[in-house]
């Protein structure tokens, strides 16, 4: 639920114009709608990639947007004006170019067309490149102090349409700045020129599956609900894990959306009635905790939907016994993932060999730990389902079943608390095998030279330099109506709760670049959250005070929902890393239930250069380093 004090943003917005004409590097540009797609039941398609070529990636991309026969808004990348969501294919190293319109119609984000009109002044940080802003009805120049007389009210509803956006770079380790990967004050105009975004991959980025999508406070929810996302591969993942060598590689992005048929009453599968439907304050459906009823969201996959309340499976085509390298990201914008795979209605096991763009066996790979034929170096971890949250990904390996077993792929049912939204059990695609079925496009190499070993040690060996507590709450907007939409906070302990405010984005949390530092995360409200950090991964340690050892990587985890009575809080605790020169800089940590995000849980983290004096702020004395014991994809 969006709250226009908390959509203000009057800081320096750097919508920041490189002056490159449209179609610059010979692709189509221009305003156009959404592609039509796949209908329900449809073979999975993979989008089409863009791979950089002489260590250049250049791409141009138009957001646009469209109204589906539903009524539903729908938000898309096109790519030279008709392919949707393209795949950006990487090296270490590689140069990034990527110039984004934004194409979404004007008039339709502004009423009349008329109300809104976007001024371009001032500056952003690295060059005088004009901005736009628009506050009330009058176009103003952009300060960092709100303007006498001015109201959020106009801009506020622009952002919340899209009339604004971005890019956030989802798992990249790239620098906090404009033109890089800056979603605090980055926006870009409806209508106006085309930004361009340029940075390059870092020579030693971790092998494995990113993502793109907005990140415009405020709208984001929406944003990517409409679909506006796609993938980044940054690739070698063969040369961090020779297992996977030599492997076709299938990408699935699994979205969610609003209920296609939001009044359809659940299909009755026993003899017992289908749960009631119960609202929270922002109108989502509440888990019912039974693994059935109506979802608080549809779901789709490589945009096949798989809709309420017939779940009309899409396809997924493979051959038979083969083994297949499988990306999956969910890049929902609420919705939990439990994926799994059945066959002849029996679990299958999958290869989990990275989280979150990170090679499972890193901390093999930094230590030199391994026997003498390599095994410990290509660990691979077997799970018969993988719990993914908002923004998880995972690359696993999957084996083709026998020819006319009946087999499918599916979601389990999250229980996201009492007051989390319904995430029940549900197909996502039938999974056929055929010996004339297409293979993926994508190849990995079959002979590759292995990864360098990281520079850096281990982030579990390294000792944090203190630790800090922040915690995850919620309260009723209107504390006399109970049902009033929710706030949402995100809080360093010591601090006092408040609602993220784009006007003030003073940090939070200062910490010096080289430093490593524990950070206990607590739920105090009783539904899920997923922490995410923008630039950097972490390790999870702990699992509500009990040590782990789990030598995996991380940018986005789960947090357990408190049960409304016990006197301590569901917590993970963290080993963040702030050790690579390039996060330096202002950015965020955030819910990733976009939603929650929006409705203000999220705050500002400031990575300050080493030698610089860091603040204090939000940072108790004392180290906590714990050992380890158990692995756990939860």
């Amino acid at each position: 639920m969006l709250r226009w004090r908390a959509l203000a943003f009057l800081g320096c917005v750097a919508a920041c114009l490189i002056g490159l004409p449209r179609g610059a590097f010979g692709q189509a540009r221009g305003a156009g709608a959404c592609p039509r797609r796949p209908a329900a039941g449809s073979v999975v398609a993979e989008a089409d990639e863009v791979r950089s070529v002489n260590g250049v990636l250049r791409v141009d991309l138009d957001y646009c947007d469209s109204v589906e026969a539903s009524g539903q808004k729908r938000y898309c990348y096109l790519y030279e004006g008709r392919s949707e969501a393209p795949t950006l294919r990487v090296k270490p190293g590689d140069l990034v170019i990527l110039s984004l319109k934004n194409d979404v119609d004007v008039a339709a984000h502004s009423g009349d067309g008329k109300s809104h009109r976007h001024s371009t002044a001032g500056a952003c940080a690295g060059g005088a490149m004009p901005v736009a802003r628009v506050i009330g009805t009058a176009p103003t120049a952009i300060g960092t102090t709100t303007a006498p007389g001015a109201t959020p009210t106009a801009i506020g509803m622009a952002m919340a349409m899209g009339a604004f956006t971005n890019l956030h770079f989802h798992g990249l380790t790239l620098a906090p700045v404009c033109h890089e990967d800056d979603s605090l004050h980055t926006m870009i105009e409806a209508g106006g020129a085309a930004f361009e975004y340029r940075f390059r991959i870092p020579a030693d980025e971790a092998p494995g599956l990113y993502w793109y999508h907005p990140h415009i406070h405020g709208a984001t929810n929406a944003q990517v609900l409409g679909g506006a996302s796609g993938a980044i591969i940054v690739e070698g993942i063969e040369r961090a894990n020779a297992e996977v060598a030599g492997l076709p590689e299938r990408l699935l992005i699994i979205r969610d959306q609003e209920l296609v048929n939001p009044d359809a009453a659940p299909v009755q599968t026993d003899s017992m009635p289908p749960p009631m439907v119960m609202r929270d304050a922002e109108g989502d459906i509440l888990n019912t905790g039974t693994g059935g009823g109506k979802p608080a969201k549809d779901l789709s996959i490589n945009f096949v939907p798989v809709a309420f309340p017939n779940y009309v499976p899409a396809v997924v085509e493979i051959r038979p016994g083969e083994k297949e390298l499988w990306r999956v990201l969910n890049a929902s914008a609420i919705t939990y993932i439990d994926l799994q795979m059945m066959v002849n209605g029996k679990p299958q096991m999958m290869g989990v060999v990275s989280l979150d763009g990170i090679p499972i066996n890193s901390r093999e790979r930094t230590a030199d730990e391994k026997a003498d034929d390599g095994s410990a170096k290509n660990r691979i971890v077997w799970q018969s389902h993988i719990l993914m949250p908002p923004a998880g990904r995972a690359e696993i390996i999957v084996k083709g079943p026998a020819e006319g077993v009946k087999a499918s792929l599916v979601t389990r049912t999250v229980d996201t608390g009492p007051a989390g939204e319904n995430d029940p059990t549900r197909p996502l695609a039938t999974i056929v095998a055929a010996a004339d079925a297409a293979e993926p496009r994508a190849r990995l190499d079959a002979s590759p030279a292995p990864l360098a070993r990281p520079s850096l040690a281990w982030l579990g060996d390294v000792q944090p330099v203190r630790t800090r507590k922040l915690y995850f709450s919620e309260k009723p907007h209107d504390s006399k109506d109970p049902k009033s939409p929710t706030d949402f906070y995100m809080t360093v302990e010591g601090q006092e709760p408040k609602l993220f405010d784009p006007n003030d984005t003073a940090p939070n949390i200062v910490v010096q670049q080289g430093d490593v530092e524990d950070w206990i995360i607590e739920n105090r409200t009783q539904e899920l959250h997923a922490f995410h950090i923008h630039q950097a991964h972490f390790m999870l340690v702990e699992w509500n005070g009990v040590p782990l050892d789990e030598p995996f990587l991380r940018d986005t985890i789960n947090v357990a929902y408190w049960d409304g009575k016990s006197g301590q809080y569901p917590s993970v605790k963290l080993r963040m890393d702030f050790r690579d020169p390039n996060i330096v800089g202002t950015f965020v940590y955030h819910c990733h239930l976009l939603e929650h995000e929006d409705g203000g849980m999220m705050g500002v983290i400031r990575v300050v250069a080493k030698g610089k004096q860091a603040d204090s702020i939000g940072t108790p004395a004392g180290t906590d380093r714990m050992p380890g014991a158990k692995f756990s994809t939860e």
